[in-house]
């Protein structure tokens, strides 16, 4: 199929152009419509493999309710909701913190550990099948770019509230 090229006299949100904005929506909710199915035998949903993840990945002391919120990119009270879920579950347990009286460290729990054993062969199947839609030699460099524009995202998130 040719390239298309489009004229850049054209406005930024053209119906002519690909728009940012929507692909990124498109491609977010695609991804996690798949995988919610990949996984829904197991019992859990994309946002708690995240925590699962993110907890494996993290400080082995554990991290913090802010902590996970900063690295999970998501809201507060969307993080205090799973969490709840997720130590009723016995994936996880909140700890009164070392020095600071006010916060909680969340620790993975043995079956959290195994929850996202199994969780994570699915995602890791998902993502090398979407990203077969790309040359293998371009992947890496994909997902760079797309990590530029993530960062960029975050940081219009982050200026637009200080000017508020």
């Amino acid at each position: 199929m040719p390239e298309e090229h489009f004229n850049d006299d054209l406005p930024i949100d053209s119906p002519e152009r690909k728009r940012l904005p929507l692909l990124l929506r498109r491609a977010w909710y695609g991804l996690n419509q798949a995988f919610r199915r990949h996984i829904s035998h197991a019992g859990a949903t994309p946002d708690q493999f995240t925590v699962l993840r993110t907890l494996s990945e993290g400080n082995p002391a554990g991290l913090t309710q802010s902590e996970l919120t900063k690295s999970m990119s998501s809201d507060p009270n969307t993080v205090a909701s799973l969490l709840e879920r997720m130590e009723n579950n016995g994936w996880l347990e909140r700890v009164p913190h070392e020095t600071d009286r006010r916060a909680k460290r969340i620790l993975l729990l043995p079956a959290g550990a195994e929850k996202f054993t199994e969780l994570r062969a699915a995602a890791v199947d998902l993502q090398s099948e979407l990203l077969s839609a790309l040359p293998e030699n371009q992947r890496d460099a994909f997902l760079e770019e797309l990590a530029k524009v993530a960062d960029a995202c975050q940081e219009a998130a982050q200026e637009a509230g200080r000017k508020k």
